[in-house]
């Protein structure tokens, strides 16, 4: 098999990203946008060892799960990858990735919840990030093609909520009228760069991030905006840097409110344009609130939630819990935190830290065994999962409860591994399969939930319990 061949062959398993896989030769080939049982011709693009990666080029015998896309740009703009099925069988796939992770990554063998489906499958996306790009002919709004900075122009994104895909013509109608300079990486010039929005209930927040101070006809732009959306902020972001990062530091309110408040299980939040909140709202609600069932604590409970952030779930939790100690590195998301426990009258019932997670849990963990307190420890880790230096210490003074929510299948499973034994360090540092038969943890429950309809990811929510002999 090399480079550019042309291959037909029948689909016998999907990846963890949704691809269509077939062996051929010993060699692994993964196709986008195939599916399992389909005969198919493929390109093979680059060939890896024992590994292919292909581009689907026509599907011979579809399979009865095949859907038309319902958007035009579908396959062009990376942000979907499985529009191209049933929304049942995206669910399915889901749910193999997480069980099939846990048994090849960390052997773990566990028979994982159906997945919690959204009620929206489209239109669910509170929150909208478009760069704005002059490439030196045109002016290009759109999404950034994947592993590429190659812009597909989008009219419409059916994942995006209404008031979003607004936006999108008013800000392009904007810029054509009046004029309006649009940035040029490659240069580092042009004013306008990225257009922001995000809803927040019946409000919404348009954030224009600018290579600058000022956005020429600013007025104009709210006019524009008013014509057609009630009930929102125009906030300008400076970002003057020369890097890939959408926001900078400083943010100037044009229009509308410094901020809106939204409310979610008992919680008044404030959301700001620098907020970060979970893009579905509906599927966010259905976590949370599952995860504060799972712990089912009560005024005598102690926890710890680890990889805090801006302290929703903290804040969640101590509404039933006795007291809950949040972990969390970011400054400002701690400052958040603070102001969010004391818009929610739970001052007494919080204590957040700030530092890094791996540094101050070891340290808490002691105290709290030092004072012979139980606690139950809540883990929702960014992508790359837990430092080895927090499950270590989760491992010497072993909370009765964790419970872990996931972004990422693979890490969850590294880090279960790890936590239940069926995975340990030998001699070279090398982290391999064990056949443990005690571990000191064992799993009460393993949930995926939908976050991300049409798209490759899922968030998991997985209950641990301390074994009785231990």
């Amino acid at each position: 098999m090399k480079k550019n061949d042309l291959i037909t062959a029948v689909i016998t398993a999907t990846g963890s990203n949704g691809e269509g896989i077939v062996k051929i030769d010993d060699i692994v080939c993964f196709i986008p946008f195939a599916c399992v049982g389909e005969k198919v011709v493929f390109k093979v693009l680059k060939v890896n060892k024992n590994i292919a990666f292909c581009k689907l080029v026509e599907v011979l015998t579809p399979a009865e799960f095949r859907v038309r896309p319902v958007c035009a740009n579908y396959t062009k703009c990376g942000g979907c990858s499985l529009m191209h099925l049933k929304y049942s069988e995206q669910l399915k796939i889901k749910n193999s990735t997480v069980e099939n992770c846990l048994k090849k990554i960390a052997n773990i063998t566990f028979k994982v919840n159906r997945t919690v489906k959204s009620q929206l499958e489209t239109g669910y996306r509170n929150k909208m990030q478009l760069p704005v790009r002059f490439d030196g002919e045109n002016v290009k709004i759109g999404f950034f093609a994947e592993n590429s900075h190659r812009i597909v122009e989008v009219e419409n994104c059916p994942i995006q909520n209404s008031i979003c895909n607004k936006v999108i013509a008013i800000t392009k109608r904007f810029i054509k009228e009046f004029n309006i300079s649009c940035y040029n990486e490659s240069e580092n010039i042009g004013i306008l760069r990225h257009i922001v929005c995000r809803t927040v209930g019946e409000n919404t927040l348009i954030v224009a991030v600018i290579n600058g101070k000022n956005l020429p006809c600013a007025d104009k732009f709210i006019e524009a905006l008013k014509s057609e959306i009630q009930n929102f902020s125009l906030f300008l972001n400076i970002n003057n840097n020369n890097n890939n990062v959408i926001l900078g530091d400083e943010f100037i309110l044009l229009y509308g409110e410094k901020e809106y408040y939204g409310f979610d299980c008992g919680i008044k939040y404030p959301v700001n344009p620098a907020s970060f909140i979970q893009v579905n709202d509906g599927v966010r609600s259905k976590l949370y609130s599952d995860v504060i069932k799972t712990l089912n604590a009560d005024e005598n409970s102690v926890v710890i939630d680890a990889y805090s952030g801006a302290g929703m779930m903290t804040a969640m939790i101590a509404k039933t819990a006795g007291k809950v100690y949040g972990i969390e590195i970011v400054k400002e998301a701690v400052e958040a935190s603070n102001e969010l426990i004391k818009i929610n009258d739970l001052e007494s019932k919080v204590i957040n830290i700030c530092g890094a997670c791996e540094e101050v849990l070891p340290n808490l963990c002691n105290d709290l065994e030092k004072e012979s307190r139980e606690f139950m420890l809540v883990l929702d880790p960014p992508r790359k999962g837990c430092h080895l230096n927090v499950l270590n210490a989760i491992l010497k003074v072993k909370p009765k409860k964790i419970v872990y929510v996931s972004c990422s299948p693979q890490t969850l499973s590294r880090d279960l591994g790890i936590l239940l034994g069926t995975l340990k360090y030998n001699e070279k540092g090398e982290l391999v399969k064990s056949n443990a038969e005690n571990g000191l943890y064992e799993i009460e429950s393993v949930t995926p939930y939908d976050m991300f309809p049409q798209t490759k990811h899922v968030e998991t929510l997985v209950c641990l319990t301390r074994q009785l002999e231990n």
